[in-house]
């Protein structure tokens, strides 16, 4: 006890002087710097993944000469990669399934015995990587440009700290100030309509001079562009979709960034892009006559007979001079590719990536980054932009295709541009023997060359291809039958902003800037507001319910997301369509006949149909099915027995 005493007096009078003297930690060495590094990437990351590596990119002048060390139970250095600049090391690190989450520093000792620290967080992920569930046949999905859509917030229009600002919206490639917030203040609009899942195209900064509105030319993998809004206004859209049981799908873009990419000022290794020594024999007259563009013969991917340079063409030729074309082939930066789309499905809770440009990166890489993707998250879902009207390229890349030459993509979904093509087709032509409604009924009887033809996306436009409305010659009961079919189909339907108030293109057919029109009422001051339907024509109102109703009766008929398909030939100018799931049958038929006509059931009797009693979803109106059917009017009908 006596020794107790002692003690406890000699801690007393040590502790009484620390207060009174200033005592310095050892950590705290004069030649250690405690700021953040300029970079390092990814910014954070979260324990209990399937695969425990992690490669951080750190960017700080001179780091290329330091040795890093850690020391976090769990979390180890497995190698140390320099790059070709001084300003780059590429680290290796393990991270047990035993690590718990929480901050640690890294610290960067240099050849003169200074240091520099880092301090870097691993979090607790916020849910089981099962709980990630993709978009299936049962959503539909709505797409929006974000700077054309709604303009929540005025104060985030121009930053005088980037390359753009200005706003102009009577110009169509200029920015016109949509934003993040703005899709959240009208979650409820989408949501009525029947939407299920939004796809925003990207909103990561695009620091550019000039064409920065639609977010494909890419600064900065891991920031929003302060234009569109914050992280946390991403993060809100996500949340706020979550609420209402719908799915943010996030556009990616692993192809190319913007020539103002940060890391276009000091490239890391002499093959982080491609063509990169004619980028840089030339850069200080750089522009379109200096670039070597992307051929875009796509099908280099899958032809046997291709010449290794139209291959290379595809691959590594830029699309513009102002976006490089991304080196996949280079390890750092697929595994940098791979991890920034890890990090924005735990950071968003994202449910889907739309990968833009699909077959222009290397196809192997393609192959590991869905894969990699798909391991950690088995009920995720990944659609590919594969511009082809060719069902055998669009096949190709899913899933379980039976290619060949034995690739395997890891990919889901692909989109259906030969059944937009179809579509467009088939309800705008004259009807022969070979044009017209035949398109549509041959288009979908191609699906025996799909693995899964329920998991293709299918639309009718884009925010690159004409509006549907100019397409079909501004015919709104063209358009009607067109999105009824396509909204019928064993598919994942996408409909682009403003098809439901029939928006147009017509002015200038296929000119981006309008195609990407602001959606009205986005804005203050805006006559017409879609939104609440103030100013809008009866034809435009008349459109919006009919999608309305159509798009909320799909999002509850297990006929439509999983049921038996069944179509017969086109017939006297209309088409017939069922889908069956156990006891409810939808009927889907086109009319195109200007004057009344009377069509024989008995031809559709397979159907199983004799004797029942059908409602007409939109009109309600109740039809029993007997030997004949009267159409007195141009357009689509779509029967239900489900009461």
């Amino acid at each position: 006890m006596k020794y107790l005493k002692q003690l406890f007096l000699l801690t007393f009078i040590f502790i009484f002087s620390c207060k009174n003297e200033e005592v310095k930690s050892p950590i705290a060495d004069v030649s250690i710097s405690n700021t953040s590094l300029e970079r390092v990437e990814p910014t954070n990351w979260w324990v209990n993944f399937k695969d425990t590596s992690l490669q951080l990119l750190v960017k700080e002048v001179n780091i290329g000469n330091s040795t890093p060390s850690i020391s976090y139970d769990g979390v180890s250095i497995e190698k140390v990669h320099k790059a070709k600049s001084e300003n780059y090391l590429f680290i290796d690190l393990k991270i047990d399934k035993s690590t718990k989450p929480g901050k640690f520093d890294i610290i960067f000792t240099f050849n003169d015995d200074t240091k520099k620290t880092h301090t870097y967080e691993l979090k607790e992920r916020q849910k089981p990587a099962e709980d990630y569930k993709g978009f299936d046949s049962a959503d539909a999905i709505y797409l929006i440009t974000p700077d054309r859509f709604a303009n929540a917030d005025e104060t985030n229009d121009i930053n005088q700290n980037l390359k753009e600002t200005t706003i102009d919206r009577t110009d169509g490639y200029k920015r016109h100030g949509g934003d993040l917030q703005g899709i959240t203040n009208h979650i409820d609009y989408i949501a009525d309509l029947g939407f299920t899942a939004v796809w925003p195209t990207p909103v990561l900064i695009n620091d550019m001079p000039k064409g920065s509105y639609h977010g494909y030319a890419i600064t900065d993998y891991y920031q929003v562009d302060p234009r569109f809004g914050t992280l946390e206004d991403y993060k809100n859209l996500a949340d706020k979709l979550r609420e209402k049981d719908m799915k943010l799908i996030m556009d990616q873009v692993a192809n190319h960034c913007g020539l103002e990419h940060w890391w276009m000022k000091d490239l890391p290794f002499e093959d982080w892009v491609n063509n990169q020594k004619n980028y840089e024999d030339n850069i200080d007259s750089w522009g379109n006559d200096k670039n070597i563009n992307s051929n875009h013969r796509r099908t280099t991917n899958q032809d046997s007979y291709t010449a290794e340079i139209d291959r290379k063409g595809n691959n590594e030729g830029w699309f513009v001079s102002t976006m490089p074309d991304l080196n996949q082939r280079n390890p750092f930066m697929a595994k940098y590719i791979i991890q920034n789309s890890i990090w924005w499905i735990e950071t968003l809770g994202l449910g889907g990536i739309r990968q833009d440009t699909y077959p222009y990166p290397d196809k192997e890489f393609m192959a590991n980054w869905a894969g990699s993707i798909m391991n950690e998250y088995p009920n995720f879902s990944i659609v590919g932009e594969e511009w082809s009207y060719n069902p055998l390229l669009v096949g190709y890349w899913q899933k379980g295709a039976k290619n060949k030459d034995g690739y395997e993509s890891n990919l889901k979904s692909t989109m259906d541009f030969p059944m937009q093509k179809a579509i467009v087709e088939g309800i705008k032509e004259e009807e022969t023997w070979g044009t017209g409604l035949v398109k549509m009924y041959e288009g979908l009887a191609n699906d025996f060359h799909y693995t899964t033809p329920k998991d293709l996306m299918v639309f009718l436009d884009n925010h690159d291809e004409y509006r549907v409305f100019t397409a079909l010659n501004e015919d709104a009961t063209n358009v009607k039958m067109a999105l009824s079919y396509m909204l019928m189909l064993p598919r994942i339907p996408q409909i682009y902003y403003g098809t439901e108030i029939l928006m147009d293109d017509t002015a200038n057919p296929g000119d981006h800037g309008l195609i990407r029109t602001d959606f009205p009422g986005g804005w203050n001051g805006d006559k017409i507001n879609a939104f609440t339907g103030e100013g809008l024509s009866s034809e435009k109102k008349e459109m919006q319910n009919f999608t309305k109703k159509v798009l909320n009766y799909r999002k509850n008929s297990d006929a439509i997301h999983k049921g038996k398909t069944i179509h017969f030939a086109p017939f006297m100018g209309t088409y017939f369509l069922f889908r069956t799931h156990k006891d409810e049958t939808v009927v889907h038929i086109i009319n195109k006949n200007d004057k009344p006509i009377t069509i024989d059931l008995k031809r559709y009797k397979e159907a199983g149909l004799d004797g029942k009693t059908l409602k007409n979803i939109i009109s309600g109106n109740e039809f029993v099915w007997g030997n004949e059917i009267e159409l007195t009017e141009k357009g689509s009908i779509i029967l239900t027995t489900k009461k």
